[in-house]
């Protein structure tokens, strides 16, 4: 990586930023094998200013943003999901997206290394997310990063309610 990328945490300033970013990656990892009118629907409740102003004045949500000057590439979504982990020691990566353009560079690692010492500042004991099951190259890595598949959960995209599995990491300080 010999361009200047840097990570940053979110603040109320970056909610268009995260909307953008947002809605722009999750189209391009899933806009193949899903039907435009389920996209959109996950899009709209998902990637709007009022959700994304709610998300980021909640204390146990943290937004990582990847940055190449002053543009955001990137980002992660970290939160305490005491609904499918009960584990107060354990954080949630719930988005973990680098835009298509910027794939290959090893910003993925850059952010999940973001996320890791995040959640070790943070005193967690694991990080654990949800991959969707037809998503073998995000599989790989997260295994790479050794997460292991704990269990399954549904995610809910627009009226097609898909698997993912659900993968966990134990932190060492």
């Amino acid at each position: 990586m010999s361009k200047n990328y840097h990570i940053r945490k979110a603040n109320i300033a970056d909610i268009n930023s995260l909307c953008e970013i947002g809605a722009k990656t999750f189209v391009e990892t899933y806009e193949k094998e899903n039907t435009p009118e389920n996209l959109q629907k996950y899009l709209d409740e998902k990637f709007n200013e009022k959700q994304i102003l709610d998300e980021l004045s909640t204390p146990q949500t943290i937004f990582l943003l990847v940055e190449l000057e002053d543009e955001v590439i990137g980002y992660s979504k970290l939160r305490v999901n005491s609904v499918e982990n009960p584990n107060p020691k354990a954080l949630e990566i719930e988005r973990i997206y680098i835009t298509k353009q910027y794939h290959g560079q090893k910003l993925g690692a850059l952010l999940m290394q973001g996320c890791v010492d995040t959640a070790i500042e943070n005193n967690y004991e694991s990080l654990w997310l949800g991959v969707w099951e037809h998503n073998p190259k995000a599989i790989a890595f997260y295994r790479k990063w050794g997460f292991e598949v704990f269990g399954t959960h549904i995610f809910q995209l627009g009226d097609d309610a898909q698997t993912d599995f659900l993968m966990q990491k134990t932190l060492s300080k």
